[in-house]
């Protein structure tokens, strides 16, 4: 795995899920982790799992002065920001767009597009002066398919997408290295939402079908390694076995 000791990973959507183990992956390899979340129990929890290396910062992401202030912070307590998890996503409510509800569809929007575009408008600067770094978004399938019921999540992240791609046209120069992760189906709490709603084949996965959350999160540590460099710019899926091979998550 890619020794990160001293490096200082910025990671939204922390409380759970792949934000929680990817908080646990970056701590063991010995970076300093900013864990970002809205669930501020559960982040401080995690933290206290983790120990000193650990800073819980409440934040919604949709709101970029919150964004703003939780760079801010994690660099004030650890120096520098090196790397960026973009991971912070919602897709309830799951709902056709015709029967959409407008305020809860834009709230996606929010946190899934707007609150990737904010992390990178706070940290990016950060990480330029500073000589580069990495920012890793979490992308999806629904990026590049239309999903039943899914319109939110589905524009969000084809956004997310192309946000990824546009700032490594403009920062690639200056040592950023723009990457999304499509990690296929984890078992996670967003899956339990999405098999409520029964709507759609992705609901009636079997549990059995999802990878573990662990596998992205150690997926992202590899992505901050140079064995990555050729993907810089691209997006990496975990349905790809020579991904998974690489990043050391099959023999």
């Amino acid at each position: 795995m890619q020794d990160m000791t001293g490096k200082t990973v910025v990671i939204t959507g922390a409380s759970r899920g792949i934000g929680a183990a990817a908080a646990h992956a970056f701590a063991e390899q010995g970076a300093n982790v900013a864990l970002l979340s809205r669930g501020e129990d559960a982040i401080a929890s995690l933290a206290g799992e983790i120990g000193p290396k650990a800073l819980a910062i409440p934040c919604d992401v949709g709101r970029f002065w919150e964004v703003q202030a939780a760079i801010d912070a994690a660099v004030q307590t650890f120096g520098s920001v090196d790397v960026l998890i973009n991971n912070a996503g919602v897709i309830e409510p799951v709902a056709h767009l015709a029967a959409s509800d407008p305020d809860a569809w834009g709230q996606v929007i929010d946190i899934n597009l707007k609150g990737v575009y904010y992390g990178m408008r706070a940290a990016v600067p950060v990480m330029v002066a500073n000589g580069g770094g990495s920012v890793l978004t979490i992308s999806s399938g629904a990026a590049h398919g239309p999903v039943e019921a899914w319109s939110h999540y589905c524009a969000s992240k084809a956004g997310v997408a192309m946000l990824t791609r546009c700032l490594d046209k403009e920062n690639a120069g200056d040592g950023i290295r723009a990457m999304g992760l499509s990690p296929g189906t984890v078992a996670t709490q967003m899956q339990r939402e999405i098999k409520a709603s029964g709507i759609n084949p992705v609901s009636q996965l079997d549990w059995s079908d999802h990878i573990p959350p662990d596998w992205p999160a150690r997926a992202l540590v590899w992505m901050c390694s140079a064995d990555a460099d050729e993907f810089i710019g691209q997006e990496i899926s975990l349905r790809d076995e020579g991904i998974r091979r690489r990043a050391g998550l099959i023999a």
